[in-house]
Parts: C-alpha cells; structure tokens; sequence
C-alpha cells in the first residue's frame, strides 16, 4: 500500500491550463475517486499521477518519494483503462501473466498469482478462454486482474465500466464493491458516475475546470455540499433550485420570498442574509408532493417516472420544474395540480454565485 499526495499539481497544453494547482492527499489504503463532469481534468490528473503526462508544474510523492519525473514502470503502479486492452491470440491465463513473463518472472510464481487473482475475481473458469469468448464484464475482470498480478503499491482505474451496458454496469460496480477490501492497496479511480462514486468511494474528490471543488466522503459530500455544484452533481436526480429572497417569518425562522410571491420557512440561515437574493436547494427525496391547498409550492405534474419501489414527479412551478420523490403505488396522476412542501431544515441555502450559506 501507498500514500499518494498531489502538490500544487499544474497542467498546461501551450496556452491552455487545464489543471490548476491541485493539492491532495489519498491516505494509505484509501479508495479515493475522482468525480466530475467531462473535461473536468479527472483523467488528465490520473495519467499524471501514472506518468502518462508530464506535469507542468508542482510534485507527486508516493509514500514520501518524489516521482514526479519517474517514469511509468518505475512508479509501482498498475492502471486498468476503458479499453480491456487484451491480447486477442492469448489466453486469459496468458494475458494475466505477460507482464509478468515479460519481467522475467518464475513461471511458478506466474501460475500462483494469476490463480490468487482470478480466484478473486471469480474468473478461474475462464482461465483459458480467449477475449473473443468472453462477454465485456469478463474481459474487464481480466484486465483487472492483469493489474492485480503485479502487486503495485497503487492501482488507477480510469473509467473501467464506461463501455459496459447499464445491466453489466450496475453488476460490475457491485463485484468492484465486493473485491475493494481484497485489492488492500491504495486506489485512484475515474469515473464521471456519481453513483459509482457514492458506491465505491472511501473519499470522493468532485473536479470542475480543472480545479477541486470539494473532498470528503460519499455522505459527507450528499449532506453538506460545500457549494452548489457539489450539491447539484453529487445525488440522482439531482438536487432541485429555486432563487429568492431571505425574509424573517412571524414565528423566528427565515422564509424565502419566490418570485411568484410564494413563501418558503428555511432553518440554519443566519441574520446577515435577510433581505439577500439566495439559492435554496432541496432533494428530491425531501420534496413531498400532497394536496395543492396544504403547501408552500404548487405546480403541474409534467412527467410521472413510475419506477416499481418508487416514483419521480417532475413538477413545473413557475418557470422551474421540479422533481419530487414519492412510493412506487402513489395515486397522482400526469398532468394533476400537486402541492410540494418539505422540513425547514432539510434545505440547503446558497449565493447566487454557488457559495454555501447554512
């Protein structure tokens, strides 16, 4: 295992920076995934920390050793891509091993380590099949375990599930989950699936424009956004917004006057915002939708997603729409006028430039 820890890492391709001074640690052991929309600059870092990429300017250490400008083979590192990148001529046993026959490795030990990380990955019954028999999950399992046999002191994955269908996806995410505590090694993973992240994470780090928004752990990151991407990236779907203004209510709590001349009671908003143009958000599953007589919002039921267990209303208010969660068996209908209310304290209140305010 390893500890992994990014100093002032810059990137530039001629005039244009992409990575901005980025300063981590990813603790020994740890399972840290970058998360972010595209041409966040996610896989930029993670080919950097593997030595794909010079960096511009600042140092990675890896427990403590400077290797910034080591290259790939030198860093202990093992990296799985999108590509399965398998040999087509060799065996699955054949492709776990070669790296290690190419560095002259005993063949005994060849055979015991491949046989450990397929047992792992529960693949031993494919062990002499070759990629063109295998289904996209399988072949995954494979260049994973092709990374696994090298024993690195770090592992990087760079978006590993992005060519599987959403079926294998899910299954594939789950395994990972599974095999996670037997990997007992450091991991960066890159993935732009927030969901993946929220399953895998030890501690997610949100990316945008090349600059970190906000690390934590997956919950941390669900219950306090540190500002209003956060907060609308991290969750699905994502977390509603309505702007407006901060008023005090007769009863001590603050109210937020929408445009609409609807009242909204908000908790955690201190005095200095009153009167103060704010963002407030609310998830969709403390979103209650009820009778349009009994709550602070109304709206129509534009789109009803009846998914089993549970259902989502896209409710438009106003010029927003809002998605409400709800039991699979609700009664309401499309195109039905709804009410909306949630807790005081469940909304989160942000500037109108993202900032977190409660």
């Amino acid at each position: 295992m390893a500890q992994l820890e990014l100093k002032g890492i810059v990137k530039s391709f001629q005039d244009a920076t992409v990575i901005h001074g980025v300063n981590l640690t990813v603790e020994d052991g740890e399972f840290c995934v970058f998360v972010g929309p595209s041409g966040c600059g996610k896989s930029t870092l993670l080919r950097m920390i593997a030595g794909l990429e010079e960096c511009t300017d600042g140092a990675i250490t890896i427990d403590g050793e400077d290797v910034t400008d080591h290259q790939p083979a030198k860093r202990g590192i093992a990296m799985v891509f999108q590509s399965y990148a398998l040999y087509p001529h060799m065996t699955v046993r054949e492709n776990m091993g070669f790296g290690l026959k190419i560095a002259k490795v005993p063949e005994k030990d060849i055979s015991d380590k491949v046989a450990k990380a397929a047992k792992t990955l529960q693949i031993e019954h494919l062990l002499d099949r070759r990629p063109k028999d295998l289904s996209g999950g399988q072949r995954q399992r494979v260049a994973i375990g092709r990374a696994i046999v090298r024993e690195p002191r770090m592992f990087l994955f760079d978006e590993p599930l992005s060519n599987l269908d959403a079926a294998l996806r899910v299954e594939m995410r789950i395994e990972l989950a599974k095999i996670k505590s037997q990997l007992n090694t450091t991991v960066v993973y890159v993935t732009h699936d927030q969901v993946e992240a929220m399953t895998l994470a030890d501690k997610i780090v949100v990316l945008r424009d090349g600059l970190i928004e906000q690390v934590g752990k997956p919950l941390d990151l669900y219950t306090r956004p540190a500002n209003q991407f956060v907060a609308g990236f991290i969750g699905s779907p994502k977390m509603n917004f309505l702007s407006g203004v901060t008023h005090a209510s007769g009863s001590g709590q603050h109210e937020i006057l929408l445009k609409d001349g609807a009242r909204l009671a908000v908790a955690g908003a201190s005095a200095g915002v009153l009167g103060k143009s704010v963002v407030v958000g609310v998830r969709p599953e403390h979103l209650h939708v009820g009778s349009k007589h009994d709550a602070g919002l109304s709206g129509e039921v534009v789109v009803a997603e009846r998914l089993g267990g549970e259902s989502y209303f896209h409710v438009r208010v106003g010029d927003k729409t809002l998605i409400a969660k709800a039991p699979g068996d609700s009664p309401v209908e499309l195109g039905e006028r709804v009410g909306l209310r949630f807790d005081a304290d469940k909304a989160h209140l942000f500037e109108p430039d993202g900032g977190r305010l409660n």
